[in-house]
């Protein structure tokens, strides 16, 4: 008789007592981990939530033992159905690492060689550890791209990694993570820079794959909400250490620590209207006061603003591509990214344009500022029609109208320091008498935004991703305009520093009497700051009005789906 030994550990994963620490360049040793004690099982899906810097991605790739060894310090036990990882030499890891454990990283653009097709990418992976032949791994590679439900398989298979979407490219990571058919996947950010519907089916792929596969799962997030919406288990980490951890409705429903309630209370909830979201330091600092706005101060405040005349007016602006024959052919129809747009703002309004990434929500910001071209309909602002102005008087008007980009670090020059970063604006429209003068302004500025004087001759790349956000703040800021566009300007933040943020854009506004157009394509982030909403698809409008009435009563279809994929709505309040 012949017996099959069958080894189904309930517990997959269990670390005990994890420490890292990591060797500055002084040569300091500094730990990022102190004492971590986690367990995943079989078929469960573990999730890890903080902030940027509090640990979740060093206990991940501790796992996985992705760690420069010549300058990190790494003690305790991993073990992996009862083989301590840890214990392993480089030549034995391997034999785990992107074949019994794999992993999805933050961002997919990174991660993915531009040189190589998305299907050369997969494949590689397939023969190196399957041991099988390119036509074979081809094979596997399209099965992999229609599991995880990528449009025309073949298609992706031939493109470069710039040639797809954002979700598509999060797919291509996925089905490489898949590839060897792993116990345990770990998914670190894998969500965070994509719309909220793309984020949804993402999640809904994972949790079918992980059932269907039996994976377990570590999934990273700084996001409570869409911790809730996938995971079992959750495990808070808060500088380097576990604050709590259990069955995620229990704890997200009866937080203990102040860190969870801070990191709950500070997302943007569409069924209330508060003046200031919360920060976790109100609630590690044991404030944790409410600010909510009654329908009375709501009415005051729009009966002041809607009988102003308006500050800006869009008339039928249309943004189109022409689309070519080839590299010199005729045309053969265009792109309509903006097709026959038309609203106003009044001062001191906060107007929000929420959709999908392609709807033309950002080709419009940036056709109303003239920075892309319009092909014909009417811009006026305060007055005058911007898209005929000349050079000259354009730039003159840049005064008065600026723009915050997505990615504060692109958006600022690497080899400048803060200080002049900040004084450019000044120096190039001549603004005060000499740089002194300049200086003592930038530094006055500085602190309105919330940075140290201290950080004046520092460069972009010393800075967290929030005071980066605080830095082209101020630089909007410098030139006092009236008028500023923010271009997602808070989608890839901690949800904590995205609470700081809005906070300070919104203070900033009554302190400067800004007006605002707020791009962005999450609509508990819109409905929480602005005044009016537009719902943008296609480069038309869907609809418009009161950020209540749009949540509480979508008009179509498609704003429905904007807010059905909102994660985690209604947890913790």
């Amino acid at each position: 008789m012949q017996f099959i030994l069958c080894k189904d550990f309930v517990q997959m994963l269990k670390i005990e007592n994890l420490q890292v620490d990591f060797q500055s360049e002084a040569g300091a040793w500094l730990t990022a981990v102190a004492g971590v004690e986690l367990t995943v099982k079989r078929g469960t899906v573990l999730g890890i939530v903080g902030e940027s810097g509090s640990g979740k991605s060093v206990t991940a790739f501790s796992v996985m033992r992705l760690h420069d060894h010549s300058v990190t310090k790494i003690s305790g036990q991993i073990l992996f159905e009862d083989i301590d990882l840890l214990s392993l030499s480089e030549a034995q890891i391997r034999k785990y690492r992107g074949n019994q454990i794999a992993m999805i990283f933050q961002e997919p653009m990174t991660s993915l060689n531009p040189v190589f097709t998305c299907g050369d990418q997969v494949c590689e992976a397939i023969m190196l550890h399957q041991n099988v032949d390119r036509k074979t791994a081809k094979q596997k590679t399209l099965a992999l791209f229609e599991e995880v439900m990528l449009p025309r398989p073949e298609l992706v298979y031939d493109s470069y990694p710039h040639q797809v979407s954002g979700g598509q490219k999060q797919r291509v990571m996925i089905a490489m993570a898949l590839s060897c058919n792993p116990s345990l996947l770990i998914a670190d950010e894998p969500t965070t820079a994509l719309d909220v519907t793309v984020q949804k089916t993402v999640l809904e792929l994972l949790l079918k794959l992980k059932t269907e596969r039996n994976m377990a799962m570590i999934f990273i997030s700084h996001d409570l909400g869409v911790i809730s919406d996938i995971a079992d288990d959750v495990a808070v980490m808060y500088e380097g250490t576990i604050a709590e951890q259990g069955p995620v409705r229990q704890l997200l429903s009866n937080p203990k620590h102040p860190y969870t309630q801070g990191l709950l209370a500070c997302r943007p909830d569409p069924g209330r209207s508060l003046k200031m979201l919360p920060v976790v330091e109100d609630f590690l600092a044991g404030r944790k006061t409410l600010h909510v706005n009654t329908q009375e101060q709501i009415t005051i405040r729009r009966e002041a603003l809607y009988s102003q005349p308006p500050l800006l007016e869009v008339k039928g602006l249309c943004t189109w591509y022409p689309v070519r024959k080839g590299l010199f052919g005729s045309v053969s129809g265009y792109v309509k990214a903006v097709d026959g747009i038309s609203f106003e703002v009044r001062p001191g309004e906060t107007l929000g344009l929420v959709g999908e990434s392609g709807c033309g929500k950002t080709t419009l910001g940036r056709s109303i500022l003239r920075l892309i071209e319009p092909t014909s309909g009417s811009v006026i602002f305060n007055g005058r029609e911007v898209t005929s102005l000349g050079r000259s008087e354009l730039r003159g008007l840049r005064r008065d109208m600026q723009i915050i980009f997505q990615d504060p670090y692109s958006s600022l020059n690497p080899r400048l320091t803060i200080g002049k970063a900040l004084m450019e604006p000044l120096q190039v429209h001549g603004l005060m008498k000499g740089d002194r003068e300049r200086k003592q302004y930038v530094l006055e500025l500085m602190g309105r935004v919330g940075l140290s004087s201290r950080h004046i001759d520092r460069y972009p790349h010393e800075f967290s991703g929030g005071q980066r956000q605080r830095i082209v703040i101020a630089r909007a800021l410098a030139l006092q305009p009236r008028f500023i566009i923010c271009d997602e300007s808070v989608s890839a933040l901690d949800v904590s520093v995205q609470a700081q943020v809005l906070n300070l854009l919104r203070e900033l506004q009554q302190e400067f009497g800004l007006t605002y157009i707020f791009i962005s394509h999450d609509l508990a982030v819109v409905k929480h700051i602005s005044d009016r909403m537009i719902v943008m698809n296609q480069g038309r409008i869907e609809e418009e009005g009161f950020p209540e009435d749009i949540y509480e009563r979508p008009g179509t279809a498609y704003t429905r789906r904007l807010i059905d994929s909102i994660p985690g709505r209604g947890i913790g309040h």
